[in-house]
């Protein structure tokens, strides 16, 4: 069998992977122990990642034509590659927080979305929240000021402020009936 025969699964299990992908990162993970990369490779697979070291040769075939050859000037020594078909920001996020125990590992550069970013910009992106993060305080900022307002009205129902309320009413309804009544007097 030729060599290019054994290599062609791989490049069509890398571009399987990266078809619908919304972010692609490379890391160099040069001087992870053994115990930091199975940490780090349980982390991603919780969060839904695709994390694996091929060779670099091997990603530079299957990312030709893909919006992900933009990644192609980085694709030197070793490389490992984050992938996510969900969330555009989880990769970058996962691994920049992991780094942060393990200063070895390095994000090279990543797509997302289709746009190319250097490390610093993934460092960028890392701080970006999820969308489920995103969606729940979006949802709190709307849900804030109608809790506020039920727990309002619920301090004034307690409080006894309807009737409160009801006493300024029942004294304004005099002086009006009051105010006919004298007009009347004169024109007698």
């Amino acid at each position: 069998m030729a060599k290019v025969e054994l290599k062609k699964p791989i490049v069509e299990e890398i571009s399987e992977n990266i078809k619908d992908a919304q972010s692609v990162v490379l890391v160099d993970y040069r001087g992870l122990t053994v115990e930091e990369d199975t940490k780090l490779r349980k982390e991603l697979r919780n969060a839904g990642i695709t994390y694996k070291v091929y060779k670099n040769t091997m990603m530079n075939f299957a990312f030709k034509g893909t919006d992900f050859e933009q990644l192609a000037d980085q694709l030197e020594g070793p490389s490992a590659i984050a992938i996510s078909k969900d969330d555009a920001t989880a990769p970058a996020r996962v691994i920049a927080k992991f780094a942060k125990n393990a200063p070895a590992l390095e994000i090279k550069a990543g797509v997302v979305e289709g746009t190319l970013y250097d490390a610093k910009g993934m460092e960028a992106i890392a701080k970006i929240p999820s969308r489920e993060e995103l969606l729940s305080k979006f949802l709190g900022s709307i849900q804030s000021p109608i809790t506020n307002f039920a727990r309002v009205m619920n301090q004034l129902a307690e409080k006894g402020g309807a009737s409160e309320c009801e006493a300024p009413a029942a004294e304004a309804a005099p002086v009006e009936e009051a105010a006919p009544a004298a007009e009347e007097t004169p024109a007698e």
